[in-house]
């Protein structure tokens, strides 16, 4: 049997986030699947702002390099801004998806219309660029946020779990959505129990984008190098990104 390899990247650096997620990747992968959930060495914690977003890539993009030194088979982008994902596609040899963009089509295939509960509402605007991007703008009813910071969502001895389950019931009454999508990886572990609350369909990124890249390898598709997602062309980096230089 052919076993796959599939590399989970979670981009920021908080370790205990990265090996729940691990799991929840891993209870979705097919037995020959070999999932292994990674996160940087260097970045930010957590991931709520553009300023952290753009301080994650290089760690994620050295995360994508050692994945493609052990010959991993494709990537999962473990963070709803999906950041760095067309950077990552120009290195890896595989294909490579993020899981908003994995959970939004997702979600306009089990029904018309979807809405996103994410973490902090600085955040939505991200969240509504990501579905105009991805072409679905027009099926997402609403992003709404729970106000929880990315890292209480890992925390036993929080009231996350509660609170975003609350948040998507009432979401589901006022947007008369189809589905909810999960906005957060970190809300990954709660999706079965807010699935058995809201009647709806409840997608969590994580899950679907391990499926998806498990499917785009068994097929034989990895990322076009025709044009815009070529491998970059070698350049010389330096200071802090020296190590960067391809």
């Amino acid at each position: 049997m052919t076993h796959i390899g599939i590399r989970v990247i979670n981009p920021n650096t908080a370790r205990a986030m990265t090996e729940n997620i691990g799991r929840c990747a891993r209870a979705v992968a097919a037995p020959s699947t070999v999932v292994t959930a990674v996160n940087p060495a260097m970045g930010p914690e957590s991931i709520e702002s553009h300023y952290d977003e753009a301080l994650a890539v290089p760690g994620l993009l050295a995360e994508i390099a050692a994945g493609e030194a052990a010959g991993a088979d494709g990537y999962v982008i473990a963070c709803f801004g999906d950041p760095g994902l067309d950077a990552a596609r120009e290195l890896a040899s595989g294909p490579v998806v993020g899981i908003a963009e994995a959970a939004m089509h997702a979600a306009t295939l089990v029904g018309r219309s979807f809405s996103v509960v994410t973490t902090l509402a600085r955040t939505t605007g991200r969240a509504w660029d990501l579905a105009a991007r991805y072409g679905f703008a027009g099926a997402c009813r609403g992003v709404r946020a729970c106000d929880i910071p990315v890292l209480e969502l890992d925390d036993p001895s929080s009231d996350a779990r509660k609170v975003v389950t609350a948040l998507c019931a009432e979401t589901v009454e006022r947007d008369g959505c189809d589905s909810i999508v999960l906005g957060c990886a970190g809300m990954a572990p709660f999706c079965a129990d807010i699935s058995r609350t809201v009647g709806v369909p409840v997608i969590d990124g994580v899950a679907v984008a391990t499926k998806l890249v498990e499917s785009l390898v068994s097929l034989g598709l990895r990322t076009s190098t025709r044009g815009e997602f070529a491998p970059p062309g070698p350049k010389r980096y330096t200071g802090l990104l020296r190590d960067f230089t391809v």
